[in-house]
């Protein structure tokens, strides 16, 4: 499918893509767009031009109001979107409110609710149960009967671009005989796919794994920024808090389910069974190529189609116990890796926690994140008539903390 907007071929966003966004444009106040090549089809005046029906919610802020319409609006939009974009006889229409992409100023695309990270890739479990357990079991024993995840902090989600600061905290130094306090000196990163609630449901419900598509609007890139020292102290019996809340990046553009659509595959075999609440439906498994740069060099394609546990599950088990969903949730897939090395979406498993350090194409060597480093999660999906979905990037450089006392 193309249109009559030049998009160059290697675009991570072609018409069939048409992502949403939130941005701001010289000093207006941010609102909501579309991702077209490079350009950003501002959406407000549009609708307003063309009096579609509920458009004013293209005027806020942030994605909320839209994804809280539900599945009808949003396909409605989209088909509207694309009948606008490929035929010619809306050309002038539509030119006068696209915007090139290097004017704007993207923000966080949506006021987020509640944050969820689970922990879903085997490969990146095993490989965590080696490192910790070498003598134990890789994973433990629930791992495959529920989709582990624990709740982050919604405050601290952050979007591309915006500096992470070093976190401190207390941490056990190998042979110490007690904790210390300061800045992390094992600062790590999470590739992960985050998914964003547009349908609320009501607490004391539960949300099937069949209805995942009626609730989930959208599909974004998460680094889950993480503190391996002050995480490996804290975690038991609780499980990851200050290692982990200080900051979650998200990408600023949020991919449509329905444009995913040529993207769906089967989610690996299960076994044992799950129970039934768990059992998969329709397959909403997703074929995402993701690419993990450290300074610039790519250290790591991971790949989003053998996670383990699908993102229909995560939201049937998220509600399971009658918790609600609200606009605007967040719940992020955890570490997306695969089984060769190369594929490791941590630098805790690329470095298999320091022994290997990671040689970048400058000469310089890595095993954890050292202030100034910057990275960069980029990702691809099969898209509609043989196109390329992209995701555009989630990255983040990291900064000293400033001054603490302990």
């Amino acid at each position: 499918m193309t249109g009559w907007v030049d998009v160059a071929p290697e675009s991570p966003f072609p018409v069939t893509n048409l992502p949403y966004g939130v941005f701001s444009h010289g000093g207006e106040p941010a609102r909501v767009g579309v991702a077209l090549g490079d350009q950003v089809l501002d959406l407000a005046p549009l609708a307003a031009a063309e009096g579609l029906d509920g458009g004013h919610v293209f005027e806020s802020p942030a994605l909320n109001p839209f994804m809280a319409l539900g599945r009808p609006a949003w396909t409605a939009v989209r088909s509207w979107l694309t009948e606008l974009l490929t035929h010619e006889g809306y050309r002038e229409l539509v030119e006068s409110h696209l915007l090139p992409m290097g004017e704007v100023t993207l923000h966080l695309p949506f006021e987020v609710a509640d944050y969820v990270d689970f922990y879903s890739s085997q490969h990146h479990a095993e490989n965590v149960g080696r490192i910790f357990r070498p003598d134990g079991d890789a994973l433990s024993p629930n791992w495959k009967h529920l989709p582990v995840g624990y709740h982050g902090r919604a405050g601290t989600v952050i979007v591309s671009g915006t500096d992470v600061v070093r976190p401190a905290g207390q941490r056990m130094p190998p042979g110490a005989g007690g904790p210390t306090y300061g800045p992390s000196t094992r600062l790590d990163v999470e590739a992960e796919v985050g998914f964003v609630v547009g349908v609320p449901s009501q607490r004391g419900t539960t949300v099937a794994v069949g209805n995942f598509a009626e609730h989930v609007f959208g599909v974004c890139l998460v680094n889950d920024w993480s503190a391996r020292d002050l995480q490996s102290w804290e975690y038991v019996p609780l499980g990851p808090f200050l290692g982990k809340s200080f900051a979650t990046s998200v990408s600023p553009w949020v991919v449509t389910l329905d444009a995913l659509a040529a993207a769906r595959v089967e989610g690996p075999a299960q076994s044992p069974a799950v129970l039934p609440y768990l059992r998969r439906g329709e397959p909403w498994g997703l074929d995402i190529e993701l690419e993990v740069s450290w300074n610039g060099t790519v250290v790591a394609r991971p790949p989003f189609a053998g996670m383990y546990w699908t993102p229909d599950q995560q939201v049937a088990h998220l509600t399971v116990n009658g918790a609600s969903l609200r606009t605007g949730d967040l719940y992020a897939s955890g570490t997306v890796s695969g089984a060769a090395k190369d594929q490791r979406g941590s630098f805790l498993e690329l470095s298999w926690n320091g022994r290997d350090p990671v040689i970048l194409a400058d000469g310089s060597s890595r095993t954890f994140l050292e202030d100034g480093d910057e990275v960069s999660i980029t990702a691809w999906a099969p898209g509609a008539a043989g196109t390329r979905i992209g995701f555009g990037a989630v990255s983040g450089r990291i900064v000293a903390g400033g001054s603490t006392t302990g």
